[in-house]
């Protein structure tokens, strides 16, 4: 019974439709940054490279920090009618964190959800972005996503899946990650009965066999403790080592899963560039402005490799993506409002 509750509220909180436009949207356009005519020419730097396309609008929300600039997409992201911010900060100065609801036991939670608003309002985080994966049943929440804080867990990702809950499935699922000597991965992780594992890459699921076995130790291979720092799960793995990846597939959320990878959708996502940059990525869907439909989490791999990350996942999407810089909206979330989530990733 947990399960099929499980898979139904999937449906509804990452994968809502929401197709109707907002006629009157209560912020104004972010100012496009024009910048001075300067003679002296200036050595080209790598980060510069990868945002040729994007418009710097950071004075549009107020003062930032200096290592912390927002940008615009371009019109058309991967042919695509597109309308996304980027935040992206240099690590070398910024700090990141997570706020989850704390349930480490899978057992739910009276913890509330929060809007990224409410996590804003408690902390003036210069950027705050929904993050992992959630769902209410039986008047308790859940997290479906890894959350770690201070190296504590509060949350896992979820460690099985079912189209018919008769044939049961063990994905792993991605995970963004801060070690203790703070260098940054994308992995997959699986977590059993007493232990949690992480991996170079995923156990070889599909819908389309047979259930590969449980996760352990020895499988996939490489599997090692888990640690990190700060972690925020989610999923498809969408970069890694460089590498397109996108791993839907083995990962299981394709099908009933509710985050239909394949079709598109408002995303938000996260990732780390060579030079130790964080983007956070979110993505307008939905024709909340019309024509602007979204993006698939492929779609979003490649926007991400263009812009230099190395490591990547994806968060949820759909009705819960949002960012917020010093508190003001940018894209036009999919709900109407924002919706209360149960993790969220902030910058400061």
């Amino acid at each position: 019974m947990f399960a099929i509750i499980f898979a139904a509220a999937v449906l509804a909180v990452s994968c809502e439709d929401k197709g109707s436009v907002i006629e009157d949207w209560p912020w104004d356009d972010p100012v496009v940054e024009t910048p001075e005519p300067d003679d002296t020419p200036e050595e080209p730097k790598v980060e510069d490279a990868t945002l040729d396309k994007w418009s710097d609008v950071s004075s549009s929300y107020g003062e930032l920090p200096a290592y912390v600039k927002v940008y615009k997409s371009p019109e058309t992201l991967e042919g695509k009618k597109a309308i996304a911010y980027i935040a992206v900060a240099d690590m070398a100065s910024a700090q990141w964190d997570i706020w989850s609801i704390n349930d480490p036991e899978m057992d739910g939670t009276k913890d509330s959800f929060k809007t990224p608003k409410d996590v804003y309002d408690e902390g003036n985080w210069p950027i705050v972005i929904n993050a992992g994966f959630f769902y209410a049943s039986g008047g308790m929440n859940y997290s479906s996503s890894l959350a770690v804080k201070d190296s504590e867990v509060f949350a896992y990702n979820i460690n099985y899946a079912s189209e018919d809950w008769v044939k049961m499935y063990y994905p792993t699922r991605a995970a963004f990650l801060e070690t203790a000597d703070g260098k940054f991965d994308a992995c997959w992780t699986y977590r059993t009965w007493d232990n949690h594992y992480m991996y170079p890459a995923p156990a070889e699921n599909t819908w389309a066999k047979d259930p590969a076995k449980q996760p352990s130790a020895s499988y996939p291979e490489e599997g090692k403790e888990f640690s990190a720092k700060t972690a925020m799960g989610g999923g498809p793995l969408l970069i890694d080592n460089g590498k397109f990846r996108d791993t839907y597939v083995e990962e299981l959320f394709n099908g009933t899963s509710g985050i239909g990878p394949d079709s598109n959708q408002p995303r938000t996502a996260m990732g780390v560039t060579a030079d130790n940059k964080m983007i956070l990525f979110v993505c307008e869907g939905r024709q909340m402005t019309d024509g602007v439909y979204g993006l698939t989490t492929g779609d979003v791999a490649n926007v991400l490799l263009d812009l230099g990350c190395v490591e990547a996942i994806n968060l949820d999407g759909g009705g819960s993506s949002c960012m917020l810089v010093n508190g003001k909206t940018t894209i036009k979330v999919s709900d109407g409002s924002q919706r209360s989530v149960g993790s969220t990733v902030m910058i400061k």
